[in-house]
C-alpha cells in the first residue's frame, strides 16, 4: 500500500489519488496513461455482471475507483453485463454460477442501477457518467462472425494458461464452453466500448487482469487502437476475512437489502489495524487527517471507527441517513454502559476465528429455552445479530461479527436482547 506521506510518482490527479489512497494493484504502461489522462477527460469503465439484485461492500473499491475517476474530470461508464451474466464469469470459481433466466437477470439490473446513483453523477455532459448494458452489442452477434473476426485473435494454447482457467482444471473442476467463451466477450466488451463510448481504460479487480489484458490486446490487433488497464488489489480484513462478509451474509449497498443501520454497525465493528486502510479506501477524508486518526491509540481508535462508520454510510446512504444510524447506535450500546444490565455470555476469540454456532449462543445467553428452542427461533425470523435478522439455523459467528468494543449484540425479537463478550 502507498505511503501517503510519500510524494507520488505521478502528475495526472486520478493515478496520483489511487497510489496514494491504496487503490493501485496493477497496471498496463502507467506511464502512458499518466500521460493520457492529462490531456483531457478519459474515458474509463468497470464492468458487473447481474448475478444479484444489489452490490455489496466487496464491489464497493471499484465504485470508489470510478466516483475518484469523474472527481479527477473524467467520465466513467458503468458496464452491466446483461448479456455476460447468461455465460457467468468462471474466474477463480470452482464450479460453474446459476443460469439465470431474462426476467432474474433484468430484476437484478434494475437493482444495481440504483447502487451507483449516491456515487456517481449520470448525465450527457463531458465527465458525466453513463450506464451500458452489454447485452446491447452481444445480442446482436452472428456466430460466424464472431469466431471469424474475433475468435482468430485468441489461441487456445493462451486461454488455458490463464489462472481463472487453469485453476478450474487443476481441481479437475468441469468448466463448460460456455464459460470458456466467457474471456472472449469480455475483450469484446472492452472493444465495443472503446469504438461507441471511448473508453481507452478498463478497471477491475485483481482477477480480471487477465481478461483486460485480452481487451487491449484485442483492440490493438482489430483497430489499431492502444488501450490501458488497471486493477485494485484483493481485500481482505487483517484477520484474513473475506471483506464485506458477516453471519448475515453479504452487506449489500441498497437499503431494501441492508438497512442504513446495519450498514453503520459493519464500519463501526471494523478490525483496528484495518481502520486507517479504510479511511483510505471508503471515505474522502484528507490523509492527513486520516494518519491523524489511524493513529489514535486504545479506546481512542473507536472514535475513528465511529467517523469511518458515519463517512461510509453517508457516501452510501446520505448524511441523513447515516447520523441517524450513529444516534442509534450511540442509544443502544453507550446508553446501556457495559452492557447496561444486559445478559452477557463470553466467547474465546479462538472459538470465534473458527466460527461459534448462532444458536449456541442464543441458548447460553438465555434467549432461548435450549439449542432447539434457538434453532427453532432463527428459522422463525425471531433471531438478530447486531440488528440484523438471521434466519440460517446453522449460522456461525466469527470475529467479523464484533464491535469496537469487542462486543456482539444478539436479539430475541424486538425486546430482548443479549451480549456476547470476546475474551
Amino acid at each position: 500500500m502507498a505511503n501517503p506521506a510519500a510524494s507520488s510518482p505521478f502528475q495526472s490527479d486520478f493515478l496520483r489519488v489511487l497510489d496514494e489512497r491504496g487503490f493501485l494493484h496493477q497496471g498496463s504502461d502507467l506511464s502512458g496513461l499518466d500521460a493520457l489522462l492529462r490531456q483531457g477527460p478519459v474515458g474509463a469503465y468497470i464492468g458487473f455482471d447481474a448475478t444479484a439484485d444489489s452490490l455489496h461492500v466487496g464491489h464497493l473499491m471499484s465504485i470508489m475507483v470510478l466516483r475518484w475517476f469523474q472527481k479527477t474530470g473524467n467520465r466513467p461508464v458503468v458496464l452491466i453485463g446483461g448479456g455476460t451474466t447468461r455465460i457467468g464469469d468462471p474466474s477463480f470459481r470452482d464450479t460453474s454460477r446459476p443460469m439465470l433466466d431474462d426476467a432474474q437477470i433484468a430484476a437484478n439490473m434494475a437493482g444495481i442501477g440504483r447502487a451507483f446513483g449516491p456515487y456517481l453523477t449520470f448525465g450527457n455532459g463531458a465527465t458525466d457518467a453513463a450506464m451500458v448494458n452489454n447485452a446491447d452489442w452481444l445480442d446482436e452477434l452472428r456466430y460466424i462472425p464472431m469466431l471469424r473476426d474475433i475468435g482468430r485473435h485468441f489461441t487456445v494454447n493462451r486461454m488455458l494458461s490463464f489462472d481463472s482457467v487453469k485453476l478450474r482444471l487443476d481441481r479437475e473442476q468441469p468448466l463448460t464452453f460456455l464459460e470458456f467463451n466467457y474471456m472472449i466477450l469480455q475483450a469484446f466488451d472492452f472493444l465495443e466500448l472503446s469504438r461507441r463510448h471511448g473508453c481507452r481504460l478498463q478497471m477491475g479487480g485483481s482477477d480480471q487482469w487477465g481478461n483486460i489484458v485480452n481487451g487491449i490486446e484485442l483492440a490493438r490487433r482489430v483497430d489499431g487502437t492502444e488501450l490501458f488497464g488497471l486493477t485494485t488489489p484483493l481485500l481482505t480484513t487483517a484477520s484474513g476475512a473475506k471483506m464485506g462478509k458477516t453471519a448475515a451474509g453479504a452487506v449489500w449497498l441498497n437499503a431494501d437489502r441492508r438497512s442504513p443501520h446495519d450498514f453503520w454497525q459493519f464500519w463501526r465493528n471494523t478490525e483496528d489495524a484495518d481502520v486507517g486502510r479504510f479511511l483510505r479506501l471508503f471515505t474522502e477524508l484528507p490523509l492527513d487527517e486520516i494518519a491523524r486518526l489511524e493513529a489514535l491509540q486504545g479506546s481512542e481508535i473507536n472514535e475513528a471507527k465511529k467517523i469511518l462508520a458515519h463517512e461510509a454510510t453517508a457516501l452510501c446512504h446520505g448524511a441523513e441517513a447515516a447520523a441517524q444510524a450513529g444516534e442509534t447506535a450511540r442509544r443502544v450500546f453507550e446508553e446501556a454502559g457495559a452492557g447496561g444490565g444486559l445478559p452477557m455470555v463470553e466467547a474465546a476469540r479462538a472459538d470465534l476465528a473458527a466460527g461459534v454456532r448462532l444458536a449456541d449462543l442464543l441458548a447460553a445467553a438465555g434467549l432461548a429455552e435450549s439449542k432447539g428452542a434457538a434453532r427453532r427461533l432463527i428459522r422463525d425470523g425471531g433471531a438478530r445479530v447486531n440488528g440484523t435478522p438471521i434466519t440460517d439455523e446453522a449460522a456461525l459467528l466469527t470475529l467479523a461479527d464484533l464491535d469496537g468494543e469487542g462486543l456482539i449484540r444478539l436479539s430475541a425479537g424486538r425486546k430482548r436482547h443479549a451480549l456476547v463478550q470476546a475474551r
